[in-house]
């Protein structure tokens, strides 16, 4: 259940904390107080979209802060530890932040989360019904969801969806083949010429920069050779050249050596000669490999003529195919034979891409078999307890069928699902829509989310006005059905009913303060004589109505009883 709820800097409220009670809460206050504030603020918890026009100090971020215990909680403790999140105590929090800048950011037990990861933990531990979702009762995705929950069917719908997934991508692969293996028929007369020229050029890994290297050297033979005559002249060629120079010191270090062995403070001279003859090997190698290269270096016109114009094809080629060297025309060809290979052998690759996309379908339609079954197993069940469940709130004549029928392959599977109502005796079976008034469709929704309550094993479930559209007797009972569920749950009720407000075991009043320079959305928890005052504000408009104080005291003696 909700054990505490924080908000700050969100839309009216500066800072607000809220200790929630088991049982049956009530949240009442005049209309613009706030109460819808708190719950958009929760539904941020639900992993709700953010808006940052809600942040009322654009100074700093608004926080929404839960604290949950999960005691009861089914399943939630093993989703925290697949989710690597600290599950030590039974207890879970979850915060949402919304900075000024418009960045939201999640976590749950203050480890940052993603939305998706939020929201999955989320909707285990509070479900929130708010007005609109009245209008959601006769969306087929909606109906889809219910006796999702209801069957069980999550574990079996995700190896569905990815089933499905896999066809899809095996349908795709295949069309496009298809597509592909046409085109290139058309098309194979032009893919031949294009492989032979690149085939006949005998294309070498790195010819490009090669042939580009052997360019400029060829181009430029004279004046290689006078710089490399300009590096050869102190090392080899001149008279007195730097490996002659090197040997008489190396001559003289060893004639020092001989003389004096080692110097009076340690000196080595025979280690310098040695390192002073490494040194000369070294530059005479350099030498001989610039030597080398010197003599092998000459002008030859006609290779440079050859190498332009093998450089001038594969600019060309690489022009025409927009690559960007002739690596780029090498994997142009490599791709061409295997476009060619394929036309070859066309008819195979297709039967066998054909035959993966039939067996992938085969598999998705087996998943959506087992999904249709437990969904038909368990819209029957539900429609039999919704009639029993909805009877007491004055409903005594409902009829519920529930359609499904066969559709084609899609996301969540093959069924088509309509939930059909009849309100009356003489009524044909109607889509919800069509058939029933707002004060029945909130009656239906309370019925229906009890059941699902109830069977889902959910802490909390809060209800936002489910009482729109409905008094007197009804109202009542509807009040009756939600203290029976907050029995076994926690219940938290936004009602504008006193009949409702009266059977809460736990009362909150929602309110705005002004100031100076801001209004500002407040809660607090009544007294049992602030819960006379409110619901006498609630029956006649006036706090202090006597008449109406000694209503609401009978109220809460009528539910206290």
């Amino acid at each position: 259940m909700i054990k505490t709820l924080h908000i700050s800097n969100y839309a009216l409220i500066s800072e607000l904390d809220i200790d929630f009670a088991p049982g049956f809460n009530i949240i009442t206050g005049e209309t613009g107080a706030g109460k819808s504030i708190i719950l958009g603020a929760l539904s941020l918890l639900l992993g709700g979209r953010a808006d940052t026009k809600a942040v009322r100090d654009a100074a700093r971020k608004s926080v929404i802060e839960a604290y949950f215990d999960i005691s009861d909680a089914s399943g939630v403790e093993e989703l925290l530890r697949y989710h690597q999140l600290d599950a030590s105590t039974p207890e879970c929090i979850l915060r949402r932040e919304i900075a000024p800048g418009g960045r939201s950011r999640a976590f749950v037990n203050d480890t940052p989360v993603t939305l998706p990861v939020l929201r999955e933990i989320a909707v285990r531990l509070v479900d929130i019904h708010s007005q609109h979702q009245n209008l959601l009762l006769a969306s087929p995705e909606y109906q889809l969801d219910i006796i999702d929950n209801l069957a069980g069917t999550k574990d079996l719908l995700d190896d569905y969806r990815r089933a499905f997934a896999a066809y899809r991508v095996a349908l795709k692969q295949y069309k496009e083949t298809q597509e592909l293996i046409r085109r290139n028929r058309d098309d194979a007369e032009f893919l031949q010429y294009q492989y032979r020229q690149l085939e006949e050029l005998n294309l070498q890994p790195g010819e490009h920069e090669a042939l580009e290297q052997e360019r400029d050297i060829l181009a430029n033979v004279n004046e290689i050779k006078v710089t490399l005559g300009e590096a050869l002249d102190p090392l080899v060629n001149s008279s007195v050249n730097a490996l002659t120079l090197m040997s008489q010191a190396v001559d003289a270090l060893e004639e020092l050596s001989a003389t004096l062995g080692k110097g009076t403070d340690g000196t080595d001279f025979h280690a310098f000669a040695e390192r002073l003859e490494s040194a000369r090997i070294e530059v005479a190698d350099i030498s001989d490999s610039l030597v080398d290269y010197d003599v092998a270096l000459a002008a030859d016109p006609a290779r440079l003529e050859e190498v332009e114009d093998r450089l001038g094809m594969l600019y060309s080629l690489e022009l025409k195919h927009h690559v960007e060297n002739s690596d780029g025309l090498i994997e142009l060809r490599e791709r061409l034979a295997a476009q060619i290979a394929a036309l070859d052998d066309s008819e195979g690759v297709l039967a066998a891409l054909e035959i993966a996309a039939k067996r992938a379908k085969k598999i998705a339609i087996t998943l959506a078999s087992q999904l249709s079954e437990r969904r038909a197993s368990a819209a029957a069940e539900f429609a039999d307890v919704l009639r029993r469940t909805a009877s007491p709130l004055g409903m005594q004549n409902l009829r519920c069928e529930i359609s499904l029928t066969r559709g084609k392959l899609g996301p969540d599977g093959y069924d088509q699902l309509q939930f059909l109502f009849a309100f009356n005796k003489n009524q044909s079976l109607m889509p919800v829509g069509s058939t029933a008034s707002g004060g029945e469709i909130s009656r239906l929704m309370l019925a229906i989310k009890t059941i699902v309550a109830e069977r889902m094993h959910l802490p909390s479930i809060i209800f936002d006005e489910v009482d729109t559209g409905v008094s007197g007797d009804i109202a009542g009972r509807m009040a009756a059905m939600m203290q029976a569920i907050s029995r076994s749950i926690q219940v938290i009720t936004i009602t504008h009913l006193p009949g409702v407000a009266a059977v809460g075991s736990t009362h909150f009043k929602v309110y705005k303060e002004d100031d100076e320079s801001a209004t500002t959305t407040r809660i607090s928890r009544l007294s049992r004589a602030e819960r006379e005052a409110e619901l006498a504000l609630m029956i006649c408009g006036n706090p202090s109505d006597a008449a109406a104080l000694a209503n609401a005291r009978a109220l809460l003696e009528k539910a206290n009883n």
